[in-house]
């Protein structure tokens, strides 16, 4: 009875221990990386070794690892939030990056720096430097930072054509999932053209889809071909889990190119304006105002002298109760921008990401009973990113 009941104690003892273990490791992903003593980390030059006997697979892991990992970020932020009781409580988080230019810019998810008070840069090479918030694009979870070399030549990473990306393609993802910096993963292209819903407003449009590892922590981080250029920035997973389940995606570089061209040389992001307000028709709506469609957009309001004011849309002209909802009536019913249907918000928000302010755009409309066809000019929303 005894030595079940030392049994028992121990059997106890291990799995709080166990629990201690999983909840420092839970603990060391969410709030950032953590040095143990007893690891030290070897400069680069110290980690070159000769590719003689590898694969050629291998030896393309290797060598773009060695040119790329110098140029990706840690990205470690912090704030202070408020509890229940009004107390300052520290927060700190933490993501990847990477270098585009000697300068030092560096490009990021924007939800790995919102929020932030103050943003530290750790290199490869374990150096550190405070780094500004340029700007961000909001709508495609895209920021850039700019961190002062001090004379240092930075080492930036070349951006590919993500346009020119074949599914089954190798791809490489360096980051710091759960805080373990400089990682590598390698997986393939899985898919292309995917749209994937990361809020109701924000969106991964003309996503990369891969199997590479992703994890938290990968936020902001390369997605690498094997030539060595960034085609995409890793940004979400799929997964019932919450680690890696082999689906992963990736904002193209094509998109994030723009962005931070307009955040240098503009200091905001040209986003595309169409200037109106709507309501998503659903069949319910539809029955009870008498729409001639059962899917699309009534437009409620119009910006004045906006595009599609200067195109002839037409917004309500009056408001009415329906149900327990005040909706303004009487405007045109947007159901096709440039003969792509529009069922919501997010489809328009989605094709306007692919456009530029100037673009000319066709708008299909029901008024009334008739179907007609419009030309817009875009024009650029007000306001910085």
């Amino acid at each position: 009875m005894i030595q079940a009941n030392r049994n028992t104690r121990a059997v106890r003892w291990m799995a709080l221990a166990l629990i201690v273990i999983l909840g420092a490791f839970w603990a060391g992903s969410r709030w950032g990386p953590r040095q143990t003593e007893h690891v030290e980390a070897l400069p680069f030059e110290r980690q070159a070794a000769s590719t003689s006997g590898l694969t050629d697979e291998e030896t393309i892991n290797v060598r773009v690892y060695r040119e790329a990992s110098p140029a990706v970020a840690n990205i470690v932020t912090r704030a202070v939030e408020y509890d229940f009781f009004m107390d300052p409580v520290p927060v700190e988080g933490a993501g990847s990056g990477f270098v585009i230019d000697p300068r030092g810019y560096i490009l990021t998810n924007l939800h790995v720096v919102e929020g932030a008070q103050s943003i530290e840069i750790i290199l490869g090479d374990q150096s550190r430097f405070p780094a500004q918030y340029v700007g961000a694009d909001q709508r495609n979870d895209v920021a850039l930072l700019k961190i002062d070399p001090k004379g240092r030549k930075l080492a930036a990473l070349p951006l590919g054509d993500s346009a020119a990306l074949q599914v089954g393609q190798k791809v490489l993802a360096i980051g710091n999932p759960f805080g373990f910096q400089s990682t590598l993963t390698t997986g393939v292209v899985s898919a292309l053209g995917r749209t994937v819903q990361t809020s109701q407003t924000t969106f991964i449009d003309e996503a990369i889809q891969t199997d590479a590892a992703i994890n938290r922590g990968n936020s902001g981080g390369p997605l690498i071909n094997s030539h060595g250029e960034v085609i995409g920035i890793n940004t979400a997973i799929f997964t019932p889990s919450g680690t890696t389940a082999g689906i992963g995606f990736a904002i193209p570089i094509n998109t994030a190119k723009l962005i931070a061209h307009d955040l240098i040389t503009e200091g905001h992001v040209r986003q595309a304006f169409l200037g109106v307000e709507t309501r998503q028709i659903n069949q319910w709506l539809a029955e009870a105002l008498d729409l001639p469609v059962k899917e699309g957009l009534l437009v409620e309001e119009v910006t004045r002298g906006g595009p599609a004011d200067q195109a002839g849309v037409r917004g309500g002209d009056r408001e009415t109760l329906v149900g327990m909802r005040r909706i303004r009536i009487g405007g045109d019913v947007l159901v096709e921008i440039e003969g792509q249907k529009v069922a919501s918000q997010l489809d328009v928000n989605m094709l306007l990401n692919r456009k530029r302010p100037g673009d000319s755009i066709k708008l299909t409309i029901y008024r009334g009973g008739r179907r007609m066809e419009l030309k817009a000019t875009l024009g650029e929303r007000a306001g910085k990113s």
